[in-house]
């Protein structure tokens, strides 16, 4: 039987480097490969075609967040299990809306994750049981009254990536050097984010993506 094929993104070396040594002593489970940040995560699905991606929520250069958005959107057969430090309801609510089929915390026992892991692979959904009973009844009712005028779900994938990375304190420069896109492009997509958002300072966009979840004051 084929083993489950993981792929490791986490910001933290040496949480990676440890769940790579819980799970290489799984028989059932194969650690493919690492990734530091969103973006790198991506790049390896592509290249690497894993079954499942651990996915934490808060990374540099690319949230977890819209990694795993992304990762749904363009490689549905890959499931997403998040492994975070989050409890938060509303993290909960926007990965499950992000496309994520499982969400556990870090402070899961072992045997845990090895469980998780398995009920995504077979197609069913996760969530830990240190996470509330309640969270699935207020994700539907979350979903049901949820503001269809969103101005954040008028971006597109790009302004998110950009958006990311301005309140992280990148440059326009440095910002289309790490997207590989020219500067001028980098300025548009700036002024067309922004825009959309009805937000015309870093100071108030850095608010904005606190409150979204996009970055986070905790290390």
């Amino acid at each position: 039987m084929p083993r489950i094929r993981i792929l490791l993104a986490d910001d933290h070396t040496i949480v990676r480097k440890g769940i790579r040594s819980l799970l290489d002593g799984e028989a059932e489970i194969e650690v493919v490969g690492e990734a530091e940040d969103g973006r790198e995560a991506i790049e390896k699905v592509e290249r690497l075609s894993p079954d499942i991606v651990l996915m934490d929520s808060t990374m540099p250069i690319l949230n977890g967040l819209e990694a795993t958005r992304q990762i749904s959107k363009r490689f549905p057969h890959v499931k997403i299990l998040v492994l975070t430090m989050h409890t938060n309801e509303e993290y909960i609510f926007q990965f499950l809306q992000a496309g994520a089929a499982g969400y556990l915390v870090k402070q899961a026992a072992p045997k845990e994750l090895v469980s998780a892991i398995e009920a995504v692979h077979r197609g069913d959904y996760f969530l830990s049981p240190a996470i509330s009973k309640t969270v699935i009844e207020e994700y539907i009712r979350h979903v049901k009254t949820t503001d269809k005028d969103d101005p954040y779900e008028q971006l597109t994938d790009r302004e998110r990536e950009v958006l990311q990375l301005i309140v992280e304190g990148f440059s326009n420069r440095e910002i289309a050097e790490r997207l590989h896109i020219s500067l001028k492009t980098a300025g548009v997509h700036r002024i067309n984010l922004m825009h959309k958002l009805n937000i015309h300072n870093v100071t108030e966009l850095t608010k904005f993506a606190i409150r979204k979840g996009i970055i986070s004051l905790e290390p």
